[in-house]
Formats: C-alpha cells, sequence, structure tokens
C-alpha cells in the first residue's frame, strides 16, 4: 500500500515555474514507477510525465516536451514535477500516481496502469 500525497500547486502568471511535489509514504517507493496526470476543468484525465522505477528514464506528454521535468528522489520518498514557461494551458489539477507492476526500465503513460493516486493539487495559470 502506498499513499500520496501533492503539494506545490498555486497560481502563477503565464511563463513563470512551478515546482510539485509528491511524497510517498511506505518502505518500497523505490519499487514504483512514478506518473504525473492532470485534468483541466470538463476534460478527461491526460499523462503528463513519468520516470522510471529503475534507471530514472523519462517519459513526457508532447505537450509539455521541454518544459517540465520530472524527478525522483528515493531517499525521500518523493517525485517531483517542475514546471517552466507555464501556459494558461497548463491549468488543471495535477495528480500523481505510482505504478507497483512497472519493469525496471518501463515509462508507464495510462491511467489504468497505475494503481496508487494522490488527492490532486490545483495549478492556475493566468494570462
Amino acid at each position: 500500500q502506498v499513499q500520496l500525497v501533492e503539494s506545490g500547486g498555486g497560481l502563477v502568471q503565464a511563463g513563470g515555474s512551478l515546482r510539485l511535489s509528491c511524497a510517498a509514504s511506505g518502505r518500497t517507493f523505490s519499487m514504483y514507477a512514478m506518473g504525473w496526470f492532470r485534468q483541466a476543468p470538463g476534460k478527461e484525465r491526460e499523462f503528463v510525465a513519468t520516470i522510471t522505477r529503475g534507471d530514472g528514464r523519462t517519459y513526457y506528454a508532447d505537450s509539455v516536451k521541454g518544459r517540465f521535468t520530472v524527478s525522483r528522489d528515493n531517499a525521500k520518498n518523493t517525485v517531483y514535477l517542475q514546471m517552466n514557461s507555464l501556459k494558461p494551458e497548463d491549468t488543471a489539477v495535477y495528480y500523481c500516481a505510482a505504478d507497483g507492476s512497472a519493469g525496471y526500465w518501463y515509462t508507464p503513460s495510462e491511467e489504468s496502469e497505475y494503481n496508487y493516486w494522490g488527492q490532486g493539487t490545483q495549478v492556475t495559470v493566468s494570462s
């Protein structure tokens, strides 16, 4: 069982930056691939980024590639999402998720692949 708690959301102007954090409970954090998803008002939840449980390989949605960076600190049981050059269309509730069945190098990008979810944190980008 893993519990996830996101933080770091807020209001920022377009072009600004935010760093989201997701703290995980439990002693097996390093065994989980971690992902970030987001859901804008009136839209379905969509994949943003993921990082492997093994070698730290990352994978991003095209809409955030080059602007967002996902990283993890296994000693702190935390995954991060650094968001730069934010746009109004990045406004959404951001969720972190954990996949306990991912292979060492696997980068899961589908919601159905993730076992555990945080409660979400709101990110609002003003124009």
